[in-house]
């Protein structure tokens, strides 16, 4: 049977994968921005996924996870440019080209990969999603990662550990200001496309990643990144 995972414990798992280091933290680990809470943590152990010492390391299943989505983010799709003139493609002349699709990337992280935002306003949009992630205000994917826990593992109750987070969450929303946050949420939050969110807020194209940058901007200036 297929292994169903939430976004954020793939979302661990990928960072091990590609050798992040994660240190421990109050509620949990933490590499950079992204959070792993306890509770995650433990489940993720239990199912073989990964190993718990000085530092988190991908377990055997773990492991087989990462090989799965190598050979999946690394398959290549044919790209082939349409014709400007509507005449039929001269495959002679047209090459096809190959690009590497990454399917598990999230809107913010492709907006990253391709130079449409900077370092400092990713690690601003990536603590957002950290917090918003903690809060559990996303759709549950599967089961409710600190079910039945009744703390974290530091004494800090799972409870508590997400009203801090909605909180911080909440404060940083405030602080980019109302005129901005609404594209911020929608893509660093949500995960929606930018594509999808410009038509949800009624914007021409090309308008929301105008609008992202100068609230990531806010965002970082909040967190007080250099």
């Amino acid at each position: 049977m297929a292994m169903t995972l939430s976004e954020q414990a793939n979302r661990v798992l990928a960072a091990l994968a590609e050798g992040r280091c994660f240190g421990r933290r109050e509620g949990g680990w933490a590499a950079g921005p992204l959070i792993a809470p306890h509770a995650l943590v433990a489940e993720l152990e239990r199912r073989d996924l990964l190993t718990v010492g000085d530092a988190l390391a991908l377990a055997p299943a773990g492991q087989a996870w990462a090989r799965r989505r190598a050979e999946v983010g690394n398959r290549l799709l044919a790209e082939r440019p349409l014709p400007q003139d509507g005449r039929p493609r001269d495959k002679a002349r047209r090459p096809a080209r190959s690009v590497t699709v990454n399917l598990a990337e999230s809107p913010l992280g492709w907006l990253k990969a391709r130079g449409l935002v900077d370092a400092r306003q990713y690690e601003a949009g990536e603590r957002l999603r950290g917090d918003w992630t903690v809060a559990g205000l996303g759709p549950r994917v599967t089961m409710r990662w600190d079910a039945g826990a009744r703390s974290t593992g530091d004494g800090l109750d799972p409870t508590l550990a997400q009203i801090a987070a909605k909180r911080r969450m909440e404060a940083a929303l405030d602080a980019v200001g109302p005129g901005l946050k609404d594209v911020l949420w929608r893509i660093v939050c949500a995960g929606e496309s930018m594509e999808t969110a410009e038509r949800a807020l009624g914007w021409p194209a090309r308008a929301g990643r105008v609008v992202l940058t100068l609230a990531l901007d806010r965002l970082a200036d909040f967190y007080g990144l250099g």
